[in-house]
């Protein structure tokens, strides 16, 4: 391995990694501060001479590179890091981390609709509060691309109508499985459920611990952060809310 190589700069070595994450069907890349510097800041046209267009979902200029330039992202970023990406353990981990990445971020081609499409109105009346809860999840903090995982807490009070419990878990990967911010998670998959049920009220409930603020940084291991989401009679409704607080306070015991 020689001088050439490695990536001459910073800006080089992001370029490289944006092209990594662009391997993804179908991508949503954040625009670059300013609006005005995708090309220079990341450098696409001069970097992939062959690109092919994914579906924007309202950004306009996404590019996928191919896998073969995907893989040679790769082997930039093990030089980054300092080792030698032709050495013997490492002459496949191109490919093993391209396969990894479809598979870490498959929630990009995957829809909520789908997944809530089908509902059930065979309850007997029921209409009180359905609640899953210590449903495991990871994902992807959208900021340094470490891990955060931990258990989610769903409700919601249905009118007429109810989905399959697995479904409800099904949801949480459609976004966890994407470069997101628990906040922004936590929010998906509320509203996702308002949009699709229509019920009279949801409850979502996150608990994480993420590997950027626990591994590097601050390194806090077993810190937890909590979001929650009420929507409808949860919001509206102190009670409604309390209880539904209760009952996943009692996971917790």
């Amino acid at each position: 391995m020689t001088a050439s190589d490695l990536p001459p700069r910073h800006d080089a070595f992001e370029a490289w990694a944006v092209g990594v994450f662009a391997t993804l069907d179908p991508v949503t890349l954040p625009e670059p501060h300013g609006g005005t510097g995708r090309t220079e800041r990341m450098s696409m046209d001069a970097i992939f001479k062959k690109r092919n267009t994914l579906p924007s979902d309202g950004r306009a200029g996404l590019i996928r590179p191919s896998r073969e330039e995907a893989e040679a992202a790769v082997r930039t970023l093990i030089a980054f890091a300092g080792d030698d990406p032709e050495r013997e353990g490492l002459i496949d981990t191109p490919k093993r981390v391209v396969a990894a990445y479809e598979e870490l971020y498959s929630g990009y081609r995957e829809s909520a609709e789908d997944v809530l499409d089908r509902t059930f109105s065979e309850t007997g009346g029921y209409d009180d509060l359905v609640l899953v809860r210590d449903i495991p999840f990871h994902s992807h903090c959208e900021h340094h691309m470490m891990p955060f995982f931990g258990t989610a807490h769903i409700a919601y009070l249905p009118i007429e109508r109810v989905v399959g419990l697995s479904k409800l878990a099904r949801l949480i990967d459609v976004f966890s499985l994407r470069l997101q911010t628990q906040e922004h998670l936590n929010s998906q998959i509320a509203t996702s459920i308002e949009t699709v049920l229509k019920p009279r009220g949801v409850a979502v409930m996150l608990r994480a611990e993420h590997t950027c603020m626990s591994w590097r940084g601050v390194a806090k291991v077993g810190a937890q952060t909590v979001t929650t989401q009420f929507l409808g009679v949860f919001r509206d409704d102190p009670q409604v809310q309390a209880r539904f607080m209760n009952l996943v306070g009692d996971a917790q015991r």
